[in-house]
């Protein structure tokens, strides 16, 4: 079974193109996705976090929602599969690629934290709305008898 999941967050926007082959131009997006890897030591001893810097392909419909919706900084989760190939360079020698063809697309954070995460400003370049932190709206005080639960 050739499965993969992965958390991480994009290194920069997605590389758009469109197919020429066919009826419909197909949407082609790629993208790097920084994964964390865990629990490795560093020369002190200490447990350093290293990133492990993964090539992904979306096609059709999926990378037309890169396109409009994955932006450089956010975390999302890929599902998917390892796609092997190779081809020979301009000098002649063999060079071996491995990607991931994106199967699925999740959002893991809040807009509100990946605006954080990208330097407090949404992908547009407007500062990101105040909110809590967690995702979630403030709810003002004393408004507790206008909301429909308890």
């Amino acid at each position: 079974m050739n499965k993969v999941i992965l958390v991480g967050r994009l290194t920069r926007d997605p590389d758009i193109r469109y197919s020429q082959g066919g009826e419909q131009p197909m949407a082609v997006a790629r993208y790097t996705l920084a994964v964390d890897r865990r629990n490795r030591r560093d020369n002190n001893g200490d447990n350093a976090q290293t990133a492990d810097f993964i090539g992904c392909v979306a096609f059709g419909r999926q990378g037309e929602f890169a396109e409009r919706y994955l932006h450089k900084g956010m975390k999302i989760a890929v599902i998917g599969r390892i796609q092997t190939g190779s081809y020979t360079n301009k000098d002649g020698q063999k060079v071996y690629t491995s990607d991931v063809v994106v199967e699925e697309h999740e959002f893991v954070e809040s807009k509100a934290a990946s605006d954080a995460s990208i330097g407090g400003f949404t992908p547009s370049g407007k500062p990101s709305p105040s909110d809590a932190g967690d995702g979630f709206m403030n709810i003002p005080e004393g408004i507790d008898e206008e909301l429909p639960f308890n």
